[in-house]
């Protein structure tokens, strides 16, 4: 996905595996960014992905867009979008797909 995003002229920061909800909110604030995309296939992003936006708002940081991604019901997708998660695209959703909703979803948020 990173080589798609930078390929789509987007510049990529990838925070490695296993970073925490604080450390992704930490690395938003100091690198200034417009999306972030979480994914997940372990099964834990009714709790990991609500976190992160959670860290985000408590450092003032309202105005990222951003996306789920992984293994996810589909019922999961209304909680997720009410705690501020959007896309929550599943497996298989094809790159382009992904790069247009943030095309399409970015011009909302204030820093784009």
């Amino acid at each position: 996905m990173c080589r798609a995003f930078r390929d789509a002229g987007m510049e990529v920061i990838y925070s490695g595996l296993f970073a925490t909800p604080e450390r992704v909110a930490q690395i938003a604030e100091d690198e200034d960014v417009n999306v972030i995309a979480l994914s997940l296939l372990n099964g834990a992003h009714l709790t990991l992905f609500p976190r992160v936006v959670k860290a985000l708002k408590e450092k003032g940081i309202n105005d990222v867009l951003v996306l789920g991604g992984g293994v996810i019901p589909e019922d999961d997708k209304v909680e997720l979008e009410k705690a501020g998660v959007l896309g929550n695209f599943g497996p298989g959703t094809p790159l382009p797909t992904i790069i247009e909703f943030i095309n399409a979803n970015l011009s909302k948020t204030k820093r784009s």
